[in-house]
C-alpha cells in the first residue's frame, strides 16, 4: 500500500460548460455547475422513461461523428436526442468518412457543424475532439477523446453513485471509492476521479496490474483538491472499507502486445469470491461497460449480477437523462420549456422500470 503523490500537472483551461459552449472536459464543472445538470436530469427522467413524449428540439439536427467503435455511448446519445424531439445524423469509422481520403479535422468538423446544431464526437486521438471544437460553428461534445477523457460518462457516473449513495442514506461527500482495473487507459477513471474532486474528503483506494497505474497527474488532481489517494498491492485489499467500487475494462486495443498478454491480466478482476474476501457482498458496483464476459477477460465477473449493489444497468439508463441534459444545456433549453414541449405518450406501453 503507498500513498500516490506527483508533480503538478497543468491542463488547459477551459470555459464552464454551458448554453452554446463546447463540452470537452469535467473540469468545466463545479459543484454548483453540476448539480444544476442533475436537477435538469430529473426533469428529463419521465421523458427518458416513455411516460411523455417531449419536442423541445423539434427542427434540431445533431452529429453524431464516432471514428472509434461504439455501441452504447453512440446509441445513448442519439436516443437521447431523439427523445427531445430532434433529428440524428450519423457516421462511424474512418473507412466511411472523407477522413480516409485525407481530409483534415479541421475540414471536416467545419463541414459536418454546418449540417447539424450541435455535435458529438468520438476519436482514437487523445487532443482530437478538442481539435474538432476549435474548428465547428456549432456546440461540439467529446464522446470519448482516446485515452484522454469521456466526460459524460464521468457525469452519468456520479449522477448514478450520488443517487445509489442517497438512497442508503449517506452521499459522495467523504465516501471511500475504490477504483480497480485499467487505470491508465481507461479514460472513464481519469475523468471520473477529476469529476469527484468537487465533492468533499473522499478517499480513492486503487489497484492495477503492473504497468496500467493511475497516471500521476490524476492522482495529483485529487490529491491538490484535499482527497486521499491510496494505491493496493491487491484488489481485495482496495475494496475494503469501501462504499462503492468502480471497475474498468483492461483497454488491450490501447497497449502494447507484451502487456496484453501479460500474465496478470488472465482470470477475473471482481467476482464473488473477491468481495467474499473483502465482506463487500453488499457493496455498490459500478462499470462503464462494455465488461468482457469471456473467459480469463480479467473484468468484472457475471457472478455477481444478482447482489443488491449491482449497478451497471442503472448507469446505462442513467446515461440516457444525463446526455438528455446536456444537449438541453448546450442548446439553452430551461426546464420550463422542456415541461412546455412535453405531452402525454399517444401510444400504450409497458414501463420497464416498473
Amino acid at each position: 500500500m503507498s500513498h500516490v503523490q506527483s508533480a503538478p500537472h497543468h491542463g488547459d483551461h477551459l470555459p464552464p460548460f454551458e448554453t452554446g459552449r463546447h463540452l470537452l472536459s469535467v473540469q468545466q464543472f463545479d459543484r454548483s455547475r453540476l448539480h444544476e445538470l442533475f436537477a435538469l436530469a430529473d426533469v428529463v427522467t419521465p421523458i427518458a422513461q416513455r411516460r411523455g413524449v417531449c419536442t423541445v428540439l423539434d427542427g434540431a439536427v445533431l452529429g453524431s461523428l464516432f471514428f472509434e467503435p461504439s455501441t452504447r455511448t453512440r446509441l445513448s446519445f442519439e436516443s437521447a436526442f431523439l427523445r427531445l424531439g430532434g433529428e440524428v445524423t450519423t457516421t462511424t469509422g474512418f473507412t466511411f468518412s472523407s477522413m480516409a481520403k485525407g481530409e483534415s479535422i479541421a475540414d471536416t468538423s467545419r463541414v459536418v457543424s454546418g449540417y447539424s446544431d450541435v455535435l458529438v464526437v468520438r476519436h482514437p486521438d487523445e487532443g482530437s475532439v478538442a481539435e474538432f471544437a476549435a474548428h465547428s460553428v456549432v456546440p461540439v461534445i467529446n464522446g470519448g477523446d482516446g485515452a484522454g477523457e469521456h466526460p459524460s460518462q464521468a457525469l452519468l457516473d456520479t449522477y448514478t453513485l450520488k443517487r445509489e449513495l442517497e438512497a442508503r442514506g449517506t452521499g459522495i461527500d467523504h465516501a471511500t471509492v475504490a477504483v480497480v482495473g485499467d487505470l491508465k487507459y481507461g479514460r472513464t477513471v481519469h475523468s471520473l476521479i477529476k469529476l469527484l474532486a468537487v465533492y468533499e474528503g473522499l478517499h480513492f483506494q486503487v489497484f492495477s496490474p503492473p504497468s496500467l497505474e493511475l497516471p500521476p497527474e490524476i492522482a495529483h488532481y485529487a490529491t491538490l483538491r484535499g482527497h486521499r489517494v491510496t494505491e493496493y498491492d491487491t484488489v481485495v485489499e482496495a475494496i475494503c472499507g469501501a462504499d462503492v467500487v468502480y471497475a474498468t475494462r483492461v483497454q488491450r486495443e490501447r497497449m502494447t502486445e507484451e502487456v496484453a498478454a501479460s500474465g496478470a491480466l488472465q482470470g477475473n478482476l471482481i467476482d464473488r469470491r473477491v468481495l467474499m474476501e473483502a465482506d463487500a457482498l453488499d457493496i455498490i458496483i459500478m462499470h462503464p461497460l462494455p465488461r468482457d464476459s469471456r473467459a480469463d477477460a480479467f473484468d468484472l465477473s457475471n457472478d455477481v449480477d444478482d447482489l443488491p449493489g449491482l449497478s451497471i444497468f442503472t448507469q446505462t439508463d442513467n446515461g440516457l437523462v444525463v446526455r438528455m441534459a446536456i444537449f438541453l444545456t448546450a442548446l439553452g433549453c430551461s426546464p420550463d420549456t422542456v415541461r412546455a414541449t412535453t405531452k402525454q405518450r399517444p401510444w400504450d406501453a409497458t414501463l420497464r422500470w416498473e
